[in-house]
C-alpha cells in the first residue's frame, strides 16, 4: 500500500511538473495567504506544526489527526476594497488518512464599461472573480514524517472572458515534538491551464501556472514562549529581477530595463522571516519580514512599512479567533480576519 501510494505521488509530480513553468502565471490568487495567522507570518510557511489546519491550503502534509472536524473560515479587506476568502473542513477516515475540502475565492468588485478612452459606456457593470476548490490528503509514512497531496480545480471568469483550469500541490512535513523542530516542503501550483481566456486563429491561448518550490523550518525554543520560523521561496528560479519603465523625469522615451540585483539581495528575495510570541496554545502574537516584498513595493521619498506585517490569535470559549495585517505602501493596508473551531467541542 505505501509503495503504491509512492509510485502515484511521484507519478502525478511529474506529470504536472511537465505543465508547470517557473515565474509568473495566471491564477496569481492561488498564492495569497489563506488566513489571518498566514498573512502575519509574511504570506508564506509551509513548516509550522501546530494543528492548525488553515495551515493545510499551504502543505497539505501538516493535516494531523487533530484537524479531525474541524472548520475553519477566513476573509480579507484586500487593496482597492478588493475581498477576498477562504474555507475549510477537515475529516479523518481511519488513523492514517487525513482529509481535507475547501474553497478559495477573490471578487475583485463591480467595474463599469468604459471605452479605449476611458468613456463610460452607458450606466452597466461587470464583475471579476476567481475560485479554486481543494481536496487535501495527507498521510503520516513515519512517526514523524507526513506526506500529502492537493488537487486544486480552478474556475475564472473577467466580465464574458472565463478560464478554466487544473492545479495540484505535493508536500511533505518533518515535525520532531521532543526538540520543537518542524519542516516543510512543497511543490506548489502544478498543472495546466485547460481553457484560455480567448483563443488566437481558433487556438486557445494558454498560459503557466504560478508554480513554486517552497522550504522552511521552525523552531521553538524550549524555554522560552518564542518561536521562529524560515521560509524559502521560488526556489525552482533564482532569477526575481523584473523589468520596468519607471524611468527618471529626464528620460521619457518610456524604455524597459532590467533592475541589477546583487547575489546577497537576491538571496534574501527569496526568504521570509517570521517570529512568534507563544505562551500558551490559546494566544499567540506574530511579526514576520518578506524582503521581496519591501524590494518591490517600497518607493523612492516614501516611508513605508512594506515588507512588515503582523497579527495574533486567541482563543474564545470554543473559538480561535485570529487577526493579521500587511503593509504594502503607505496607507495601503490588507486586513485578515479568521475563525476555527472544532465540531467535536460542540459534540457534533
Amino acid at each position: 500500500m505505501t509503495r503504491r501510494f509512492y509510485l502515484l505521488l511521484l507519478s502525478v509530480t511529474v506529470s504536472f511538473l511537465a505543465f508547470s513553468q517557473a515565474g509568473t502565471g495566471v491564477y496569481q490568487f492561488l498564492d495569497l495567504p489563506v488566513s489571518s495567522r498566514l498573512a502575519a507570518l509574511g504570506s508564506i510557511n509551509v513548516s509550522l506544526h501546530d494543528n492548525d489546519i488553515n495551515f493545510a491550503f499551504q502543505n497539505p502534509a501538516l493535516l494531523t489527526s487533530e484537524t479531525n472536524n474541524v472548520i475553519g473560515l477566513n476573509m480579507a479587506n484586500y487593496l482597492a476594497d478588493i475581498k477576498f476568502g477562504t474555507a475549510v473542513y477537515g475529516r479523518n477516515f481511519g488513523n492514517k488518512n487525513y482529509f481535507a475540502f475547501g474553497i478559495q475565492y477573490i471578487d475583485y468588485g463591480m467595474f463599469k464599461y468604459a471605452n479605449e478612452a476611458n468613456d463610460q459606456v452607458g450606466d452597466t457593470y461587470f464583475t471579476a472573480k476567481d475560485m479554486a476548490l481543494y481536496i487535501m490528503y495527507a498521510r503520516p509514512v513515519t512517526k514523524r514524517i507526513t506526506v500529502g497531496a492537493t488537487l486544486k480545480p480552478v474556475y475564472s471568469v473577467y466580465e464574458t472572458y472565463t478560464s478554466y483550469g487544473l492545479a495540484a500541490d505535493v508536500g511533505a512535513s518533518y515535525n520532531d515534538s521532543t526538540h520543537q523542530f518542524s519542516a516543510g516542503l512543497v511543490f506548489k501550483n502544478m498543472g495546466m491551464q485547460l481553457k484560455g481566456y480567448y483563443s488566437e486563429d481558433g487556438v486557445q491561448h494558454l498560459e503557466p501556472l504560478p508554480f513554486d518550490i517552497q522550504l522552511g523550518i521552525s523552531k521553538k525554543f524550549e524555554h522560552a514562549p518564542l518561536r521562529l520560523s524560515l521560509t524559502l521561496d521560488n526556489l525552482q528560479q533564482w532569477d526575481l529581477s523584473y523589468e520596468s519603465t519607471n524611468q527618471p523625469t529626464d528620460n521619457l522615451t518610456g524604455t524597459a530595463t532590467t533592475n541589477k540585483i546583487g547575489f546577497v539581495d537576491m538571496a534574501f528575495r527569496h526568504t521570509v522571516l517570521a517570529a512568534e510570541f507563544v505562551p500558551s496554545n490559546n494566544f499567540y502574537l506574530t511579526v514576520a519580514y518578506n524582503d521581496r516584498r519591501q524590494q518591490e513595493m517600497t518607493m523612492s521619498g516614501f516611508k513605508s512599512g512594506a515588507g512588515f506585517s503582523f497579527g495574533g490569535g486567541i482563543k474564545l470559549y470554543k473559538f480561535h479567533v485570529g487577526f493579521g495585517m500587511t503593509q504594502f505602501q503607505v496607507g495601503n493596508y490588507a486586513y485578515q480576519f479568521s475563525i476555527s473551531t472544532a465540531l467535536k467541542d460542540f459534540k457534533l
